[in-house]
């Protein structure tokens, strides 16, 4: 069917608007993204002012190149006329026009539906909401007064962090990262006041050239308030710990708190398998000096904690039954600063920790063994008596069966939020013993078994459910609150974003 003139116009000048409108109804671009679109519109609009010209100043007509969308081809009945194709400036100030309201409706949309930062951030956060029963009852908590309780909800842990890189090496991997992280936790002995407080805050750089190869070995610098790279318990990320409540001897020795220093990380010789996207190294090390005092505050001496670990990875290939088998031992010395008596400040206290682990994840099966030994010369953590020794011993062991964590899974493209279920079964026994010396009659050795189940949802949502059994070798000494053994059922939902 042969096509009027007014018609060809037409249809050009729809094909163009069809194109403009196909693009701002895309997925919101990136601002560089944003600036090339925009100059290569504007691009086309001058080279249509300039075929304008050269048409108004021509002797005979001649085709300008296409540069706008054009019709489709026609059919074998009969050819375009390529002169029919040239655009107006009727067409020109339609395609500026349309150009201003698209540039106009990007940047209002950046204004008011994208959060600003002055260096690419990401933002997490995770959030638990928990619901107990104990028997016998428990303390009331924090509220006065208070009756003893069987049962109650709770929100233990609140985490919003921000992480991104201040310097981002593309080509040798020599990144400038920074994470800060603010957290609310339920405080102990409990209290009516809830605090926001900052976690981690620290500046991250690695100094060795990495170039993105999973070959080459790891080396960083990590400055400010963080986490000490002790064990297994305490560097075990909230979202992958199975058991909902830590291990005994992070309150009881201190070690769980969060120390202001520098840290040096690293490891070498590192076992690849690409197609796994597997990468375990040989030796693993972490070394630093922090003030020992604590989060949030500053140093109260002179004395300076050390801390050291070092981990040795089974080398074996991808598909053996040993693989991520991993040996690990680590050590701590904090200074303390002591009262002697009751006014009195005795400057020489040290915590001595040592500690031993090992770590077996071959999926489906898994399993922890984690021993620490704390030494004093004035008191564990400055409570107890000169010359104390406590032992902990924490073993864990699960099974989990599901797709979610199978890199088959990880790897294929999912519809919206949509993430295979897994689940987790997991039996723990923890045993914490502040005062190994003393006899069964002032012994506080307390013992928690737990067994429970894990169900992982989506990538980072999972409902936990604990059943504990909280054993005292003397109830009156550890658990003064009831004198008794106590049987507790935790449910809790944790979520991220």
């Amino acid at each position: 069917m042969q096509l009027s003139k007014k018609h060809r116009k037409k249809l050009v000048v729809g094909a163009s608007l069809l194109a403009l409108a196909g693009t701002s109804h895309a997925a919101a671009p990136s601002t560089e993204e944003l600036e090339k679109k925009i100059e290569a519109l504007q691009a086309a609009v001058d080279s249509l002012k300039q075929q304008l010209q050269a048409q108004k100043t021509a002797t005979a007509p001649t085709p300008a190149p296409a540069v706008v969308a054009t019709a489709p081809a026609a059919s074998a009945e009969g050819d375009v006329d390529p002169a029919s194709q040239t655009a107006t400036r009727q067409d020109i100030d339609g395609l500026r026009a349309d150009l201003e309201n698209y540039k106009y409706q990007q940047q209002h949309d950046h204004d008011t539906a994208q959060a600003l930062t002055l260096r690419n951030t990401n933002i997490n956060g995770t959030i638990q909401t928990r619901y107990a029963v104990d028997t016998p009852a428990v303390s009331g908590g924090a509220a006065s007064p208070s009756s003893p309780r069987n049962s109650g909800f709770s929100i233990p842990l609140a985490l919003v962090s921000f992480s991104g890189s201040l310097y981002k090496d593309y080509k040798e991997g020599r990144n400038l990262d920074y994470r800060l992280q603010l957290g609310y936790a339920q405080s102990s002995p409990p209290s009516a006041n809830a605090y926001f407080n900052v976690q981690d805050a620290y500046l991250r750089y690695s100094p060795v050239p990495s170039g993105g190869d999973l070959e080459n070995p790891i080396f960083n610098l990590t400055l400010g308030q963080q986490l000490l790279p002790f064990g297994l318990e305490i560097q075990t990320d909230e979202s992958l710990r199975p058991v909902i409540n830590n291990a005994q001897f992070l309150n009881g020795t201190g070690l769980g708190f969060r120390q202001i220093g520098l840290v040096a990380r690293g490891d070498f010789s590192p076992n690849v398998d690409y197609s796994s996207n597997y990468r375990a190294p040989l030796f693993e090390y972490a070394i630093g000096v922090v003030n020992g005092s604590g989060p949030n505050v500053q140093d109260n001496n002179n004395n300076k904690g050390f801390v050291a670990r070092a981990t040795y990875t089974l080398p074996v290939d991808y598909t053996s039954w040993l693989r991520e088998l991993k040996i690990g031992a680590s050590y701590y010395q904090g200074g303390l600063s002591l009262l002697n008596g009751t006014t009195a400040v005795n400057p020489l206290g040290y915590d001595h920790f040592y500690g031993v682990d090992v770590y077996y994840n071959h999926f489906p099966f898994g399993a922890t063994y984690e021993y620490v030994q704390a030494r004093n010369k004035d008191a564990i953590s400055g409570v107890g008596t000169p010359g104390v020794k406590g032992t902990s011993q924490t073993l864990t062991a699960f099974y989990t069966w599901g797709e979610q964590f199978l890199n088959s899974s990880k790897s294929q493209a999912k519809y919206d939020d949509y993430w295979p279920k897994s689940y987790q079964a997991f039996a723990r026994w923890d045993q914490w013993n502040p005062n190994v010396d003393l006899s069964a009659a002032k012994s506080a050795k307390s013992t928690i078994a737990t067994v429970g189940l894990n169900v992982f949802f989506a990538q980072t949502t999972k409902f936990q459910l604990n059943l504990n059994r909280y054993l005292y070798e003397n109830a009156a000494v550890a658990n003064p609150a009831t004198k008794s053994d106590i049987s507790e059922l935790l449910a809790q939902f944790q979520f991220g974003f």
